[in-house]
Formats: structure tokens, C-alpha cells, sequence
């Protein structure tokens, strides 16, 4: 597979307003919420602006093995010459280098990007109608493209696969998987108007009251992951933006929805 010598900085959605504040706290192990799940109460639409306030964290010093291999790139996509596989001076990670034109092909994770969709006190999931995880239910989310903001590519994809306008509200969660190669960005969304239907890649679309919600039949486990910190936000009355890594386990399903810890969990 040619990889490109692409990277993508994702900045400035709250960067700006972050006020690092110490704190403790450790990795856990991260369990879907039991069904039903019961909540308190709901919170109005309308948006609110707060400071945010992130704890520290350092990263662990054994990475997890990563979806990217580098010796599967044996050409060079840009003059097809073939590659040498080596660590160039002043890195640190081995790369696929150009024995023609010298240029080095890096590997980078994918971002995927979607809405978590609120409309009468109910959140809007597609059944798949594609593999991976044909049949399971999911948010309305895809892979950003080249050109357009994570805003863009979230609203883009909800219209795909529900046929539905949106509008964006705020950032919600940002969820890296190092194992998988993907970093999942989602953002909180309302209907523009109150219809939706099943786009090409879904066989259905629902809007399920939070005790509905088919935590069973979810398709990924950046979706139990979501949609258990909004369901577990609502029952404490504030919604709060999230980040965190979930760290598969090595050797299972990327679609495995229980073989995983979320770890480094900080929110606003």
C-alpha cells in the first residue's frame, strides 16, 4: 500500500482556552455503562462557553505496537523507485527511504470524524450496511478528507449516512487508537430539521432515548467509549468535553468493542 508523506495538524478548536491545572490520576479500565442506564436529567441546546481545565499527563515510555508497518512500503510513490528500510540521521524510528530520490515515505494515523446528534432528548445512530461491523449501530462518522475543516468532514459524514443537516454545537470527545492508527474526533450536533433517513452506507437510522441505547450492538469501541461519557455527562447535568486513548489489546478485532482500557481520560 503507497502511504503519503502527509501530516495533519489538528489545532485551535480549544487549544486557546486550555489552563493546565495538576491533578492526579491513573489509567482504568473502561466499561460500557449498564443497560438501561438510568440519568437524571437533560440539558438544554443551546450552547455554552466555559474555560476548560485539562490535568497533565505523560505518555508511557513501552509504546503500543502501531498499524503501521514500514517495511510493507517498497516503492516510493513519488518516482517509484525502490526503498531501503532504515532509521535517517537525526530520527528515531525506522522509515522507508528512496534509494532514488531520497525522499522518505512517514506513515501517519487517520482521523476520523462524526457528529453525536441530539434531538428531543434522544441521540441519532446508523446501523451499518457495510464492513466493518455490518449490522451494528454507530454514530454518523467517517475518514476527514484532504481540504476540509473536522467540522466540514463531521457534517459531511452525518449527511452521507443519515441524510441529515446539522449543526454543529462543540467539540465533544477526542479518542486516539495508537494500535489501529486512527485518532476519532466527535462533535456534539443538533438537528437543522427534524428528518433523516438511511444513507448508502446504512441500512437504518434511529433516534434512541438514552436508556435504549444498544450498547451490545455498537460497532466500535470508540463508539461504547462516546457514547457512555455523554450518557454518564447528562446524568451528572454538565456536558464536558473529553479526551483519552484507547489502547487496544494487541491481537484482537479493531471492531472488538470490550478488548480495550481507556487510558490518559481528561475532561473539561
Amino acid at each position: 500500500m503507497m502511504v503519503k508523506g502527509i501530516q495533519i495538524q489538528i489545532c485551535g478548536l480549544v487549544s486557546q482556552r486550555w489552563i493546565q491545572k495538576p491533578r492526579t490520576f491513573s489509567s482504568f479500565s473502561f466499561s460500557p455503562i449498564p443497560h438501561p442506564n438510568p440519568y437524571s436529567k437533560l440539558l438544554p441546546t443551546k450552547t455554552i462557553v466555559r474555560r476548560v481545565r485539562f490535568a497533565p499527563f505523560h505518555a508511557s515510555s513501552t509504546p503500543l505496537p502501531s498499524a503501521g508497518n514500514v517495511r510493507h512500503i517498497k516503492f516510493c510513490q513519488w518516482c517509484g523507485g525502490s526503498t531501503k528500510h532504515d532509521i535517517p540521521e537525526g530520527e528515531e524510528k525506522l522509515r522507508a527511504i528512496c534509494t532514488v530520490c531520497g525522499k522518505i515515505a512517514y506513515q501517519n494515523p487517520k482521523m476520523i470524524v462524526g457528529c453525536l446528534v441530539e434531538h428531543d432528548n434522544k441521540v441519532l445512530l446508523c446501523k451499518r450496511n457495510i464492513q466493518p461491523s455490518h449490522g451494528l449501530w454507530t454514530l454518523p462518522a467517517g475518514y476527514l478528507e484532504i481540504g476540509e475543516s473536522a467540522v466540514d468532514g463531521a457534517i459531511r459524514e452525518t449527511r452521507e449516512e443519515a441524510n441529515a443537516d446539522v449543526e454543529v454545537i462543540s467539540p465533544f470527545a477526542q479518542l486516539d487508537i495508537p494500535l489501529i492508527g486512527q485518532i476519532y474526533l466527535i462533535f456534539l450536533a443538533r438537528l437543522k430539521k427534524p428528518h433523516f433517513s438511511p444513507g448508502p452506507e446504512s441500512s437504518a437510522c434511529q433516534l434512541f432515548p438514552l436508556d435504549d441505547i444498544p450498547f451490545d450492538s455498537l460497532s466500535f469501541s470508540s463508539m461504547v467509549v462516546t457514547l457512555s461519557l455523554y450518557v454518564e455527562d447528562i446524568k451528572t447535568g454538565k456536558l464536558k468535553f473529553h479526551y483519552g486513548t484507547i489502547n487496544k489489546r494487541p491481537g484482537t478485532s479493531p471492531s472488538d468493542i470490550r478488548a480495550y482500557t481507556l487510558d490518559h481520560h481528561m475532561q473539561s
